[in-house]
């Protein structure tokens, strides 16, 4: 059974947000966008590009969150993890690398480990939502 099949018969914690999903992997930013969609977000994109992602930043639309791989075609996500912070948007970073290569100055975001735990990872959304503290 997959992630999305057995979070659709949950509540629908993430029901009206709008979350950013910036992922190069396709099956992978494909399966996020499912579970999130299962909980009822909008899913912005999900998109494999840092310029793709820019223009949903401004787009005039809300951006309730965020899911970020660190490392997008070789280029490091750091400018719009930055933007989001900006807006105090929060976010997550997905990585298959190790916490080093995080930026100093994001060492306080979450990081999921590639292969990431889709349930865990929507419940800890639905927590920063909730809580930008967390």
């Amino acid at each position: 059974m997959s992630a999305s099949s057995t979070l659709s018969r949950q509540p629908a914690p993430l029901a009206g947000r709008r979350i950013l999903v910036v992922e190069d992997e396709y099956f992978l930013a494909d399966d996020i966008g499912k579970t999130l969609r299962a909980l009822g977000a909008d899913v912005a994109g999900p998109v494999g590009h840092i310029e793709d992602a820019v223009k949903i930043l401004h787009d005039g639309g809300i951006l309730d969150a965020a899911v970020l791989d660190v490392n997008i075609r070789a280029e490091m996500i750091f400018p719009i993890a930055r933007e989001l912070r900006t807006r105090q948007v929060p976010f997550v970073f997905t990585t298959g690398y190790d916490k080093i290569s995080i930026s100093s100055e994001f060492q306080d975001v979450l990081l999921l480990e590639k292969p990431i735990d889709l349930a865990a990872m929507a419940r800890k959304l639905a927590a920063l939502i909730a809580d930008p503290r967390i």
